[in-house]
């Protein structure tokens, strides 16, 4: 991290460890910082899908006993300093933690697939296209009509659906670029809110629905469909959003 800030205050900030000041000048430097925001919101997403999981696993006899075989130092040491062998535990435990933690917060890794994309990203496109005039190249209820206009625009064309019916009518489409990659963007509507769905073609296979992220207001959801990657966000639940990507993988 080059932002000094990513090692002083985020994780306090994240933890409600700040008092109110200070919480409030971090939120500041949010609002400039896209790699705080990018790291915080990585952060917040593993949390969520953590605790979402209610993961529980009891190992098998056999993993149990490797795992006493390497930490044994010997039965003298051990009598003589015990808390060193806690010291030692903490320490793999913690560095088991920040990998955990580092394979979601450093999205770049892995260009081709979702996390190429960071949560300010999608934030920001949504945010800009909220702009007078930004919202919609191509103004249209018509999939037929928005599906069309995409053709000679990008190198491929993204599926199109009008979902008025099930309460997501379809208002449009524009170019936008997510990753230094131009990719597609329809818009929705929802109960007076607009939804933008990202989608750009990937080699990766299908996946459900990932867990919803939430930063400043903003929730999304992304999932990848018959060689697309998609990527939702708006201002709406992340339950309404949630329905909208069933729609698209039914």
């Amino acid at each position: 991290m080059s932002c000094d800030f990513s090692g002083t205050l985020l994780h306090a900030y994240l933890d409600s460890e700040l008092d109110a000041v200070r919480a409030a000048e971090f939120e500041r430097h949010l609002e400039n910082c896209r790699e705080c925001t990018a790291t915080l919101g990585a952060v917040e997403s593993l949390r969520a899908s953590l605790q979402r999981a209610q993961l529980y696993e009891t190992a098998p006899p056999e993993l149990r006993k490797k795992i006493r075989s390497k930490l044994k130092i010997s039965a003298a040491g051990v009598s003589r300093s015990p808390a060193a062998a806690w010291r030692w535990l903490a320490v793999a435990a913690a560095i088991l933690l920040v990998t955990g933690v580092a394979w979601f917060a450093v999205p770049h890794l892995r260009p081709d697939g979702p996390e190429s994309v960071t949560s300010a990203e999608v934030i920001d496109a949504h945010i800009r296209s909220l702009q007078a005039g930004h919202l919609t190249d191509v103004t249209s209820t018509d999939q037929h009509t928005v599906k069309p206009w995409f053709d000679g625009k990008l190198d491929f064309i993204p599926p199109v659906h009008d979902f008025m019916d099930e309460g997501f009518p379809l208002i449009g489409g524009r170019l936008d670029v997510l990753g230094e990659r131009n990719v597609a963007a329809l818009v929705y509507g929802r109960r007076k809110h607009f939804i933008n769905v990202f989608v750009w073609p990937t080699k990766d296979p299908d996946t459900p629905i990932h867990p919803p992220g939430s930063r400043q207001g903003y929730q999304w959801v992304h999932w990848r469909h018959q060689g697309m990657e998609f990527c939702a966000v708006s201002d709406v639940s992340a339950q309404d959003l949630h329905e909208l990507a069933q729609l698209f993988i039914q």
